[in-house]
């Protein structure tokens, strides 16, 4: 049974109940192109509706004044009742995003059930106050006594998620906002919506105050510009494009809302001449399991301009043996990407690449003996350098750009010549040197021989990869504001 089976037609939660709405949308499986289910979208009142709960609640004080401990309990319950859905939930993730069931279940589902246990710990590990120095003067002239910051709740908090990873970053925005005590809004993609709507059931079954989580669907986007635009939104937390990013930049600026944005990447990945053996499963992280929708996937391969012909090789070998097909078949490791629009994409960037010089070394169209679904194939392509367009802009599918370079003041160079900043890899045996020219890229992450995804690690981008940190202390403070407050005595 999906998710969708056990909410229908129960299709927004808003403000502590369900509700329907008159206009419907379907929901496509891009592997099969079949409809998922149809739901109805949250009617434009009802956004507001849940916005307007989101902020009595949170200025009434049900949730935020809670002990964290209270918060803690509630939310772990919130957790317990995700971990009852597991089965439906995992389906439902398969079907509405193409994802391979392993990615569902591991990089979706369990990473995201262990971030939010781990983050709720994390969260009562930090101090709710901290005192700040006091400089000598003032001690001895009585003017200070005290000079301290409390950490509060920012309030209303609207949450954005994509499609990609739809319940990692539903976990990733509601379990830190959640207990720093704000009130939330969910409103996630409309490409892939159903699962994020286990959060309402979620809240309903853990007990969750009315108005302190809603979840809103919806096949366009006024929703989502009323959760960025409204001024009783406090802050606005979104994952995405960066092209959508900077549209929510622009509305959230009349009411100067706080912003939190993971944008695109354009992320390298650099190899050392003593670890090109390493590309082949360098290269296949990128398309495997997301088929490259990835905003951190390190689609650019920087190598030694002398093995570069033994990279292009290795690369298309490696590629030939990844399994492309349906994300129900356990041996699948790359299912569909999204939508029709989104396979476009990748072939027209396939043949605006070679009309810059580009070689198609693998792949470049789509797999044979599938006829139904958003299929690319694993593609490779041999790029002249760093300004052809296959490098420069964010594809969002499986496609690997190998770039060679002259030495390794080149290669941070390139892999710095970019509008983007989020993610970057460097392989080599030796990691002193690797370290050394990880430490010069201009980019949010920086991955020696390897990475993490961790509740007690930040990521976010620099540049046009976006504005603040999710995950970590970081990510917590994120959510919260800095009070200072000073206590003096009165002169006698």
């Amino acid at each position: 049974m999906s998710l969708a089976d056990l909410i229908a037609p129960r299709t927004s939660y808003v403000a502590g109940s369900w509700v329907d709405g008159e206009e419907s949308f379907v929901v496509e499986n891009p592997a099969d192109e079949t409809a998922v289910c149809e739901l109805s979208a949250t009617p434009l009142v009802e956004v507001g509706r849940a916005i307007r709960a989101a902020r009595k609640a949170f200025d009434d004080g049900v949730w935020t004044t809670l002990p964290p401990q209270d918060r803690a309990r509630v939310l772990h319950r919130f957790v317990d009742h995700l971990e009852g859905l597991k089965d439906s939930w995992v389906a439902t993730m398969v079907a509405e995003a193409g994802q391979p069931l392993v990615f569902a279940e591991t990089a979706q589902y369990a990473a995201g059930v262990t971030f939010a246990r781990n983050t709720i710990d994390l969260y009562l590990s930090l101090p709710s106050e901290a005192p700040n120095p006091v400089p000598v003067d003032d001690l001895v002239r009585g003017r200070v006594s005290l000079s301290f910051r409390l950490y509060e709740p920012i309030g209303v908090v609207s949450a954005i998620t994509p499609y990609n990873a739809a319940v990692t970053m539903g976990f990733q925005k509601l379990i830190p906002a959640l207990m720093a005590g704000n009130s939330v809004i969910l409103r996630p993609s409309p490409l892939a919506p159903v699962s994020s709507l286990a959060f309402g059931v979620a809240a309903e079954a853990a007990g969750l105050p009315a108005g302190v989580l809603s979840v809103v669907i919806e096949a366009g986007s006024a929703g989502a510009e009323a959760l960025t635009s409204d001024p009783a939104v406090d802050m606005v937390s979104f994952t995405g494009s960066t092209a959508i990013g900077r549209q929510i930049l622009a509305q959230a600026a009349p009411t100067v809302k706080q912003v939190a944005l993971e944008l695109g990447g354009k992320s390298a990945q650099i190899y050392l001449a003593d670890a090109i053996h390493r590309v082949g499963p360098g290269a296949a992280a990128v398309v495997a399991m997301t088929s490259g929708q990835a905003c951190v996937a390190a689609t650019r391969m920087l190598v030694p301009q002398e093995h570069k012909d033994q990279v292009l090789e290795a690369v298309s070998a490696a590629y030939g043996h990844i399994k492309v097909g349906a994300p129900t078949d356990p041996a699948t490791l790359m299912g569909p990407v999204i939508s029709a629009a989104q396979r476009k994409r990748c072939e027209d960037f396939v043949a605006l690449a070679e009309e810059h010089g580009a070689k198609v070394a693998c792949g470049g169209g789509r797999p044979s003996g599938l006829d139904r679904g958003y299929y690319f194939e694993p593609t490779v392509l041999d790029l002249p350098d760093n300004s052809n367009p296959a490098a420069q802009e964010e594809i969002f599918g499986p496609v690997l750009g190998v770039i060679g370079y002259r030495d390794l003041d080149d290669a941070v160079r390139m892999a710095n010549d970019t509008i983007y900043g989020l993610s970057s890899q460097v392989y080599s045996a030796d990691t002193a040197a690797a370290t050394a020219v990880a430490r010069r890229l201009r980019a949010g992450a920086a991955n020696v021989n390897g990475g993490m995804f961790s509740a007690y690690a930040p990521s976010g981008g620099y540049r046009q990869s976006g504005l603040g940190r999710e995950r970590g202390i970081e990510g917590i403070r994120a959510f919260q504001e800095v009070k200072h407050l000073t206590v003096s005595e009165l002169p006698r």
